[in-house]
């Protein structure tokens, strides 16, 4: 089979590699539509190390090709969505329902239950090993398409969880700082969680105007404003949660300043760099914050729930997909994405 290859630090190939195989309870999948991730130009400019020769990718949607001994309740064709993080169901954390950090048996190195592209092969190919596919294939509903499912198995299940895990209760203000993909999501998860009043941050005129779409009252333009000043001004004093999406120091500092006291922060960042929490923002540790990280939740259930918020529709995440890539063109996506030129929110990998 075709697939994305690691090399090495901004060296990556479409290569021949061999097609996997389905051993008990895993599945293959063949892969119909994936797309590329923050965290993949991470892994491409050697800021999060991964080991040369491994297909990434985390973001499959597909058809069940093979099933391995014990897999049930499915049948070769079925079309299913899996999610980036693929719990094994049966762990302590899995047990107590902390599925992203299922460790799979990998220690400590691995970060929670994220595989694909990150210890085993992942979705940019042409078929993937699925592990422990009992929890982990979704089948997708008739009436919706690969487009309507594609972005939740990360981007959408990390944006919502930044909303979820900030608590947010009906009537809360909101911030939201960076509207990429991930912080696009986040608005509208805190749109659904209840939120009464929602302000975004980002400069980039496109990702602006799709944060309105996703439910933003307000967008701030960091380069137009202080925008730890007009939050505490728009909202009175300071937001009762803010979610921050990026993974900068600066965004999770104007995050933490931005709050009242006794708010929380919820950050969706992978902060590739060092993090500091400066002292006076963090009230010399009597403001009541909360600080809370989240990684995707993941398992045949979230997915389930994520698609079934399409399928009533009170989320559409096809406008987020903005450019369509064969398997063949990848690197060139992966140049687009990288670079955000020509509106590019998120691309469509199609093998």
């Amino acid at each position: 089979m075709r697939a994305t290859v690691f090399h090495g630090p901004n060296d990556i190939r479409i290569e021949e590699v061999p097609r996997p195989s389905a051993g008990a309870g895993e599945a293959v999948i063949r892969i119909t539509l994936t797309t590329i991730c923050g965290t993949d130009l991470h892994i491409l400019r050697g800021e999060y190390a991964v080991k040369p020769g491994l297909v990434i990718g985390h973001e499959p949607v597909g058809v069940i090709e093979e099933l391995g001994e014990g897999v049930t309740g499915y049948a070769i064709g079925d079309r299913v969505l899996v999610g980036a993080i693929t719990p094994c169901g049966q762990c302590r954390a899995c047990l107590s329902a902390q599925w992203s950090q299922c460790g799979h048996g990998e220690g400590v190195e691995a970060i929670g239950g994220w595989r694909f592209g990150n210890t085993i092969n992942g979705a940019q190919a042409e078929y993937l090993l699925v592990p422990n596919a009992q929890a982990n294939l979704a089948k997708i509903p008739d009436e919706l398409s690969d487009e309507q499912v594609v972005l939740l198995a990360d981007i959408a299940s990390t944006g919502f969880s930044g909303a979820e895990s900030g608590n947010i209760r009906i009537g809360d203000t909101v911030v939201v700082l960076a509207q990429g993909p991930i912080g696009l999501c986040a608005t509208a998860g805190a749109k659904l969680m209840g939120a009464s009043f929602i302000i975004a941050v980002d400069g980039d005129p496109v990702r602006m105007k799709m944060s309105k779409q996703m439910g933003a009252d307000v967008v701030l333009d960091p380069k137009q404003c202080d925008v730890v000043a007009e939050v505490r001004k728009l909202t009175g004093g300071g937001a009762d949660v803010a979610i921050e999406s990026l993974g900068l120091q600066e965004t999770f500092e104007n995050a933490l300043r931005s709050l009242r006291a006794g708010g929380t922060l919820s950050s969706l960042g992978v902060y590739s760099g060092k993090l500091q929490v400066p002292y006076d923002a963090f009230a010399a540790g009597i403001g009541d914050y909360k600080i809370v990280t989240t990684l995707c939740p993941g398992g045949k259930e979230r997915m389930r729930r994520l698609m079934s918020m399409v399928q009533s529709k009170r989320f559409d995440p096809t406008p987020l997909l903005t450019h369509s890539f064969k398997l063949d063109q990848i690197v060139e996506a992966y140049d687009l994405f990288g670079s955000r030129r020509d509106g590019v929110l998120k691309v469509a990998i199609r093998p």
